[in-house]
């Protein structure tokens, strides 16, 4: 049975600019966990309104205060704008849990695409500023390799309708800087330091030149130590990813396992 949402726009102060929070709020519910919600769009493009669907399944069903964040777009707010907006809304959902009835020591980061990258990002940055850890993170199609020396070859995902071209412009806008393309919170492929980030949840879709970066940090998370679960989906394009239905349903029994009350 889904939870009756109640959902609302937050504006707080970002690293570079105001940012908007989209509160969804299963009415009716105490002691829920948080999940913050990052929505895809090569860190150039997207909005809140394409964490409609995704956000408010997972509010619904789990139930958990789900915040989708508007973060700073590139190329006009480059890194470590959109991580720097991610951190602060952790702080924001930690400092405000009590007043939206929800237990801000279970928190959860979920995204795609280009939020993919984010959520991770914000993962490594909890552990390392100890304002609060996460307890789990969920990436879907994520973006996680600057170099873009893991593609697929496009021979073998010909459906695939995210191109080198778009990656190649999307991380050059957002990380103009040789340097940030090795940065842990932009590049989580390129951390050495794995072992401590929450469990995982990476779901990759079968016709996608990127399906290998998720793919290959399960591997490294894995060889870690960090629990983690891989899906890949066949048949599916990154794009079409957000909206698989068993891509969801599966965020949602992860989320449901590792928020779980002790």
């Amino acid at each position: 049975m889904k939870a009756r949402l109640d959902i609302s726009d937050i504006t707080i102060a970002g690293h570079a600019q105001d940012i908007t929070l989209r509160s969804y709020h299963p009415s009716a519910h105490n002691g829920m966990p948080i999940v913050l919600y990052f929505h895809g769009g090569g860190f150039v493009d997207g909005s809140l309104d394409d964490a409609s669907k995704p956000a408010s399944l997972i509010a619904s069903r789990i139930p958990a205060w789900v915040i989708a964040v508007g973060y700073s777009l590139a190329p006009e707010f480059p890194f470590p704008a959109a991580t720097e907006d991610a951190h602060l809304a952790l702080e924001w959902a930690v400092g405000n849990a009590r007043d939206f009835n929800a237990d801000a020591t279970r928190i959860a980061a979920v995204g795609h695409d280009a939020g993919g990258n984010i959520a991770a990002g914000l993962a490594a940055i909890a552990r390392d500023r100890g304002v609060r850890r996460l307890s789990a993170q969920a990436l879907l199609a994520p973006l996680l390799d600057p170099s873009m020396t893991r593609l697929i070859d496009g021979k073998r995902s010909r459906k695939s309708d995210l191109v080198p071209e778009d990656c190649a412009r999307s991380y050059r806008a957002y990380l103009p800087l040789a340097g940030q393309r090795i940065h842990p919170y932009a590049a989580p492929l390129e951390s050495r330091r794995l072992g401590t980030l929450p469990p995982t949840l990476i779901a990759t879709a079968e016709e996608d030149v990127v399906r290998a970066d998720g793919e290959i940090y399960a591997r490294e998370l894995i060889t870690a130590g960090v629990p983690v679960e891989m899906t890949r989906h066949a048949g599916v394009c990154h794009g079409e990813l957000i909206s698989h239905a068993p891509a969801l349903n599966d965020v949602v029994e992860f989320l449901r396992k590792r928020l779980a009350p002790d």
